[in-house]
């Protein structure tokens, strides 16, 4: 029957036809369920003896089926002929679809499931679906939470195994895969993938929404999140959400107080590598980049952002209330507390509060004493930086702030800003009492002890006292007897710079001082001051008893005594 290819024996059930009998009589134990033959040592039943004598080979260990080439032992036939096609090469079912071979069915039957589409393999807890079995059990264990793969070196536990054996690399230090082009080495296939894009320029995959191509899928994924606005990951503590999963954790140490990146050098940790990264360059020096306008470094890549603006006067961010642009964020969130008012700084000590921690740091020092900043040349300290470097121009005679107008050259910028004043006429600083104008605020606060009559300051050696320090200061020269400017023509010694000045004039017969309104000229300041008084009829003085006015101090001084008594 063999040769004349007769099957005279069918199938009642299916109409399946054999050329033997005892093969029709196997094929009836499918429709039947008959399994007649059992395993005596664990039960289980087979519809045929040879099954079952396989089946017994796995108690004895019995593999009589023997590779000729490589010697590895099977313990059924089909195994090995499997297991011949690695060396023979041979793949003989063929994808009718795209031609594509296999060596073993069972991977052809996978394959056709790519273009059927099928997956008869579905998870009964969320009803996902997969083509291949063994891709349901993996996932699985995400619903079970079983890792059954462990490291015999650090004891992690692993739902895969491919994943345990990427691990394990990290104890071997195993790098199995190379670039061809710079030589880096890979201990897992997809990363050389991944590497190898960044020699070809490759990008498979693009954004459907703006067309930016990416080089690899999980960052496609991750920029979608900007057009769709999902934000998956979520912290369980503050409820706050993120679209990448690596700022979670990075956003979770702010909970933990995590710091996992230390300095080798100083031991400071860090939350963040990146933040580590930057602090190293204090210690190597190291500053990457570089303004292309004037050539100066930074260590940071933000600064340089921040200095370009120097040159290109940007001023990118701008205040909705007034207008006002500024190069700098930590300016403009400055500038915003003037509208608004806050001030988030307080004092622990006296509740005063700052809009910026710069102010509350310099306050905390009225409390602590506190003075970091010493000059070198005579050790005197300052609790602010720029109050040393005010002072140090005592020492070096630097003196960077110029007028405009006349080329005066000033140390401190406020004396600029005085004298700018020389020049413009403004007086901003304005007497509630009787509306005179000052070009400096100190000046209008001594002016104003002429109304309050207070006289702060008084001479130890008399008790007479004084409005003014400065007054006090040459009233003291009166005890010491100290005359310490000196005529160079004459020789007279003077206690103050301004009575020499003055008494020069003497011999240049210089006067410097003219009255507008009618042309007389002075050698004092003092006395067209007082010659204005006639044209303007002003009488600043005004006697405290009877109300009486004058224009002259030292007419007040005469008229006071009669109310005291003092014999003139």
């Amino acid at each position: 029957m063999i040769h004349t290819g007769e099957k005279p024996f069918s199938c009642v059930n299916c109409g399946k036809s054999f050329c033997q009998k005892r093969d029709l009589t196997r094929h009836m134990m499918i429709h039947t369920g008959e399994k007649p033959f059992s395993c005596v040592n664990c039960g289980k039943s087979f519809c045929q003896k040879r099954d079952l004598t396989q089946h017994l080979m796995i108690y004895t260990g019995e593999k009589p089926f023997s590779c000729v080439n490589c010697g590895k032992s099977f313990s059924q036939k089909r195994d090995l002929t499997r297991h011949l096609r690695i060396h023979t090469g041979e793949k003989p079912f063929s994808c009718v679809n795209c031609g594509k071979s296999f060596s073993v069915k069972r991977n052809l039957t996978q394959h056709m499931r790519i273009h059927t589409g099928e997956k008869p393999f579905s998870c009964v807890n969320c009803g996902k679906s997969f083509s291949i079995k063994r891709d349901l059990t993996r996932h699985m264990r995400i619903h079970t939470g079983e890792k059954p793969f462990s490291c015999v070196n650090c004891g992690k536990s692993f739902c895969q195994k491919r994943n345990l054996t990427q691990h394990m690399m990290i104890h071997t230090g195993e790098k199995l895969f190379s670039c061809v082009n710079c030589g880096k080495s890979f201990s897992q296939k997809q990363h050389l993938t991944r590497h190898m894009m960044i020699h070809t320029g490759e990008k498979p995959f693009s954004c459907v929404n703006c067309g930016k191509s990416f080089s690899q899928k999980r960052d496609l994924t991750r920029h979608l999140r900007i057009h769709t606005g999902e934000k998956p990951f979520s912290c369980v503590n503050c409820g706050k959400s993120f679209c990448q999963k690596r700022d979670l954790t990075r956003h979770l140490r702010i909970h933990t107080g995590e710091k996992p990146f230390s300095c080798v050098n100083c031991g400071k940790s860090f939350s963040q590598k990146k933040y580590l990264t930057r602090h190293m360059r204090i210690h190597t020096g190291e500053k990457p980049f570089s303004c292309v306008n004037c050539g100066k470094s930074f260590s940071q890549k933000q600064d340089l952002t921040r200095h370009m603006r120097i040159h290109t006067g940007e001023k990118p961010f701008s205040c909705v209330n007034c207008g006002k642009s500024f190069s700098q964020k930590q300016n403009f969130t400055h500038h915003m507390r003037t509208h608004t008012g806050e001030k988030p700084f307080s004092c622990v000590n006296c509740g005063k509060t700052f809009s910026q921690k710069q102010d509350l740091t310099w306050h905390m020092r009225i409390h602590t004493g506190e003075k970091p900043f010493s000059c070198v040349n005579c050790g005197k300290r300052f609790s602010q930086k720029q109050d040393l470097t005010r002072h140090m121009r005592i020492h070096t005679g630097e003196k960077p702030f110029s007028c405009m107008n006349c080329g005066k050259c000033f140390s401190q910028k406020q004396d600029l800003t005085q004298h700018m004043m020389i020049h413009t006429g403004e007086k901003p600083f304005s007497c509630v009492t009787c509306g005179k104008f000052f070009s400096v605020k100190r000046n209008l606060t001594r002016h104003m002890l002429i109304h309050t009559g207070e006289k702060t300051f008084s001479c130890v050696n008399c008790g007479k006292s004084f409005s003014v320090k400065r007054n006090l200061t040459r009233h003291m020269l009166i005890h010491t007897g100290e005359k310490t400017f000196s005529c160079v023509n004459c020789g007279k010694r003077f206690r103050q710079k301004q009575d020499l000045t003055q008494h020069m004039m003497i011999y240049n017969g210089e006067k410097p001082f003219s009255c507008v309104n009618c042309g007389k000229m002075f050698s004092q300041k003092r006395d067209l001051t007082r010659h204005m008084m006639i044209h303007t009829g002003e009488k600043p003085y005004s006697c405290m008893n009877c109300g009486k006015i004058f224009s002259r101090k030292d007419s007040l001084t005469n008229h006071m005594r009669r109310h005291t008594g003092e014999k003139l």
